[in-house]
């Protein structure tokens, strides 16, 4: 029997109603037989602070070990002034601390950004992806997920009404899966 690969999705926006976290749920509904992807909370992570990092709070420690027992990472996020948002990479600060426990490392990760501007939230994944260099991730390159004009692509619920994204989606979501899945043997 094959081993369930689980990816951890990581959610870059807290505002209800985000079309980050409707294309965060999308790749959850999207994911192949065989694979589940859990999303963390990091809404309640408390600001990184290196005097606490050898006693974590009880929402680091589990923040930490749902990372620690998933194949992949999946990051979804939106873009604040050129970059990804204060909170996740306070989130990613968090998790990969102490450097000897970094639970990221080695681990496929993937990228998908929303918004409702023309670049989809690009400059975001680019700043991820430096950071995904030092965590030591393996990112999947292409393709890219940009969902620009968010707005137009999702329907009040945060269903998807694009096919042709919704077929990206599940393709890109297959990929990370089966790097994981490698990666993992």
């Amino acid at each position: 029997m094959v081993e369930e690969i689980i990816i951890a999705g990581i959610g870059g926006s807290l505002r209800n109603g985000s079309y980050n976290g409707f294309l965060l749920k999308a790749c959850q509904k999207a994911m192949p037989q065989g694979s589940r992807l859990e999303i963390l909370n990091i809404a309640n992570l408390p600001l990184y602070n290196q005097d606490e990092e050898n006693k974590p709070s009880a929402e680091v420690a589990e923040f930490k070990s749902g990372i620690r027992k998933a194949h992949g990472v999946l990051f979804v996020t939106p873009e604040y002034n050129y970059s990804v948002p204060g909170f996740l990479k306070n989130a990613i600060d968090i998790a990969s601390r102490p450097v000897s426990e970094n639970p990221f490392m080695g681990k496929p990760a993937g990228i998908m950004s929303a918004s409702m501007g023309q670049f989809g939230g690009m400059r975001a994944q680019y700043h991820l992806r430096q950071i995904l260099v030092y965590l030591d991730m393996v990112p999947i390159q292409k393709p890219e997920i940009f969902v620009s004009g968010a707005h137009a692509v999702f329907d009040a619920e945060g269903n998807i009404t694009d096919a042709d994204l919704a077929k990206r989606i599940a393709q890109y979501m297959a990929k990370l899966v089966d790097r994981s899945r490698k990666l993992k043997a």
